[in-house]
């Protein structure tokens, strides 16, 4: 049996490319039957969450080092205890409030048909309970759907957070964003041409969710890396799921939405996120410039002595 180089572009190309097929391959009964109408949707969208980490294990099976495939893809051991409990409430805190600041960009962009001064909606749904009580209990049902969100979600999380992201990353954090966004979205493809998340344009739909992808995959590559975990990534991958549901709360009694443009699914929910992402990354650059300097001036100063 051949034996891939570690780290090496084949390994990362057979992985995307196994990842993919065997996501085509779970999905073709949609395809051969009633699509998105079919009886065994959520059986094979399930199974279909599964196929970066059969492709994961795969890959370093060919490298013939799957005895630290555990370890490797940080499913375990915590290795940092602290920051893994401090990523598990950031993994709830994150998706929640990605979801939630896209009403409010959109509607301020005259996009999103928002009702942000009456709530009319949020009121009618909460009834006699109150709007801040319905929001609690959605918090609730939120976290507790997160949770179980996060069994499946780890399925995806081991191939592309807990394989491919660390791979990415030595190319540079804005490349690895980048990159295994477009991957993560790309691989959604056999649900989205069917219609699954943008119903009004499938076409255009596998380009958003590359974006969506991009802006939630920058936060889970991040906190995938912090805690050296992969399971607050899977967590909040779950909340994320969990929690798309609120943009209808905000919307004008009646209207509907284009998920290309409107809420997180769409590029008016990307631009606050994909600022603060852009400054974060420039902050970075400029301390790693700046430290270079100070290194630089340092080992001219020995040469001098």
């Amino acid at each position: 049996m051949p034996r891939l180089r570690f780290g090496s572009r084949l390994s990362i190309v057979c992985f995307v490319g196994l990842s993919f097929l065997l996501a085509w391959c779970v999905a073709t009964p949609l395809w051969l039957g009633s699509g998105l109408r079919e009886p065994s949707f959520t059986t094979v969208a399930a199974l279909m969450m599964f196929t970066p980490t059969v492709a994961a294990l795969a890959v370093y099976l060919l490298e013939r080092r799957g005895s630290t495939f555990v370890r490797d893809t940080g499913i375990w051991p915590v290795r940092r205890p602290g920051r893994f409990f401090a990523s598990v409430v950031l993994a709830f805190l994150v998706p929640i409030a990605l979801v939630v600041q896209a009403p409010f960009v959109g509607t301020w962009l005259g996009i999103f048909p928002g009702d942000l001064q009456n709530f009319t909606l949020l009121n009618f749904v909460a009834g006699t309970q109150g709007p801040m009580h319905y929001l609690a209990d959605q918090a609730r049902l939120i976290a507790i759907a997160g949770m179980a969100n996060a069994l499946l979600a780890v399925g995806e999380e081991v191939g592309w957070r807990g394989w491919l992201w660390p791979r990415l990353a030595r190319s540079g954090k804005l490349m690895a964003i980048l990159l295994s966004g477009v991957i993560w979205g790309i691989w959604h493809a056999p649900l989205i041409l069917l219609g699954y998340n943008y119903p009004f344009a499938p076409g255009w739909g596998v380009a958003a969710m590359c974006g969506v992808c991009v802006i939630l995959g920058a936060f889970l590559g991040w906190i995938r890396s912090w805690s050296n975990s992969v399971w607050p990534a899977a967590l909040a991958h779950g909340v994320f799921n969990a929690s798309v549901g609120l943009t209808s709360l905000f919307t004008t009694l009646g209207a509907s939405i284009d998920p290309t443009e409107s809420s997180i699914m769409g590029w008016t929910g990307w631009i606050a996120p994909g600022a603060v992402m852009a400054l974060i990354l420039f902050g970075i650059a400029m301390r790693a410039r700046f430290q270079s300097s100070i290194s630089t001036i340092r080992t001219n100063r020995e040469v001098q002595l």
